[in-house]
């Protein structure tokens, strides 16, 4: 049987796997663009309380999951495509309840109106427009009249951002991270929202400041950053990746923002 700290990507070398998973490697458990606080921001929003059947989209290490099992749901279940994710999501469940199923965040296989509440984070992001829409319709099916829905994703700043502009973020991005990324602008995303029947119950956004230092320690301790940090030192090649990540964050940091939205369904 597979251990449980068998991470996403293990098998692949740290030129080619996605920058995600080589933060992951690295020892990063906070990979969200808001950090834990635009992440509990967003949980606020979602009031999840005791009678709530919440339903999380790519759960990743279950890092999310912890924080809403400590609110006591009546339940919860993930949504992941990686099987060792998975693996590790149902590792931090045991004793808590819940469970975590492999299936698609667009094709989930779960009943009609099963969920009260239903969030993503650092998902959309990298779909395309159509796989955004759908993966927003099955939330849609998924929850009940009044139920809500929270996404926590990177977004685009100002408004009127010149296509050419867009254009060579989305490629930077794409180019040093290793997966598409396709970040929309503020009303971009709420419109996504609105035309699925959600109405907008709040919109945060904070800087992107994923791997600078003081997020870096507010996000994962002191402690946690050290072992990154000498871990980046013994690796040339994770290094060379990393700071290049790093870069293109502040190459486009006036134009990238994370961003927190939560709707309710009509």
């Amino acid at each position: 049987m597979t251990s449980v700290t068998c991470l996403p990507g293990d098998h692949l070398d740290a030129a080619k796997m996605p920058g995600h998973w080589l933060l992951l490697r690295l020892g990063k458990r906070v990979l969200r663009p808001g950090g834990l606080e635009l992440t509990r921001r967003m949980l606020d929003a979602l009031n999840i309380q005791p009678d709530d059947d919440v339903v999380e989209f790519g759960p990743g290490l279950g890092l999310t999951a912890c924080l809403t099992l400590a609110l006591k749901p009546h339940s919860y279940v993930g949504i992941e495509r990686d099987e060792n994710a998975a693996r590790i999501v149902r590792h931090r469940l045991q004793g808590f309840g819940g469970q975590c199923l492999i299936a698609s965040a667009d094709e989930t296989g779960l009943a009609n109106a099963q969920a009260s509440v239903i969030y993503g984070e650092a998902m959309l992001t990298m779909h395309n427009q159509n796989q955004k829409a759908a993966i927003i319709a099955e939330a849609a099916r998924l929850l009940r009249p009044g139920g809500r829905y929270g996404i926590h994703e990177l977004c685009l700043v100002p408004d009127e951002l010149p296509r050419e502009t867009r254009d060579l973020i989305e490629r930077d991005l794409t180019t040093t991270i290793h997966v598409g990324a396709r970040p929309l602008t503020i009303p971009e995303w709420q419109a996504l929202l609105t035309e699925h029947g959600f109405s907008i119950t709040q919109c945060v956004t904070a800087p992107m400041h994923l791997l600078e230092v003081p997020r870096l320690i507010q996000d994962e301790g002191l402690g946690r950053v050290l072992l990154i940090a000498g871990r980046l030192l013994r690796d040339r090649e994770a290094r060379a990746r990393v700071f290049a990540i790093k870069n293109t964050f502040r190459k486009h940091g006036c134009h990238l923002r994370a961003i927190t939205i939560v709707g309710r369904k009509s």
